[in-house]
């Protein structure tokens, strides 16, 4: 097991925890720092990725601002998503070419340093394993979660999510997607920004947009789905605990 450290963040808006990412991939690459995990709840924002498409942005600037809505364009991957109160953030900062091998971790972070190539980190297969974490993390707080074919995040049955009083009777045969992913991997093979789990927030903001660029898919939340709903503490408990047995990591009391 490799050492790691949580970082909870609190409310922190976009900009201030983007630019602390930034910070702490550098340490992590120059090995001054353990592979980290971040958890933040952010005011009202939209973010575009790399493949983001304005017209997936449907209120104007009048809503947006009615609705205290900031915009940024991001260097991860994916399209458009919300953050906001009541959804819980996760930014991993791992040094993606030790998961395969976590015993070299300083042996390959060296090469890197040396040599300044793109190390050939499993992009695709991080991915996949951060909705298997929270799947894993979703499962501990009771509730069956899984993925779709071709689609990024971690998704719950129309079965289940048909149940739910907010689901529109069009949705009714869709799964519905309870966590968004987007990450990026940066020259040094550390992996910035992450997941988001929608736990209780103001679901009427994904209104103003085409989540994810996926037109007709439904978008829910655990208050949607659970009763009691899960706290907000008691969800990142499940994550860093489930975080740690997928990645091989032991965080610091």
């Amino acid at each position: 097991m490799t050492r790691a450290e949580v970082i909870d963040l609190g409310l922190m808006d976009y900009e201030s925890a983007w630019k602390l990412q930034d910070e702490y991939a550098a340490e992590i690459a120059a090995r001054t720092r353990p592979p980290t995990l971040l958890l933040v709840e952010h005011p009202h924002v939209f973010t575009f990725g790399r493949r983001g498409q304005i017209e997936n942005l449907l209120w104007n600037e009048a809503e947006l601002a009615e609705r205290g809505v900031s915009i940024y364009w991001v260097d991860r991957g994916g399209d458009v998503t919300y953050h906001g109160p009541g959804q819980l953030v996760g930014y991993p900062l791992l040094p993606l070419p030790a998961l395969q091998s976590l015993p070299t971790l300083e042996m390959q972070n060296q090469e890197i340093l040396q040599s300044k190539r793109i190390p050939q980190a499993d992009y695709v297969g991080y991915v996949r394993r951060l909705e298997q974490m929270l799947i894993a993390a979703l499962a501990r707080l009771g509730l069956v979660t899984g993925q779709v074919s071709g689609l990024t995040g971690v998704w719950v049955q129309a079965d289940v999510w048909s149940r739910c009083p907010r689901c529109r009777p069009q949705d009714r045969q869709k799964p519905a997607k309870l966590a968004a992913i987007g990450v990026k991997v940066d020259a040094r093979g550390v992996s910035r920004h992450g997941f988001a789990l929608n736990v209780a927030p103001d679901m009427t903001y994904f209104d103003g947009i085409i989540a994810c660029g996926l037109a007709g898919h439904p978008v829910a939340s655990l208050a949607d789905l659970l009763d009691p709903v899960p706290g907000m503490e008691r969800v990142k408990e499940a994550v860093v605990a489930s975080f740690g047995e997928t990645f091989g990591l032991t965080f610091a009391a």
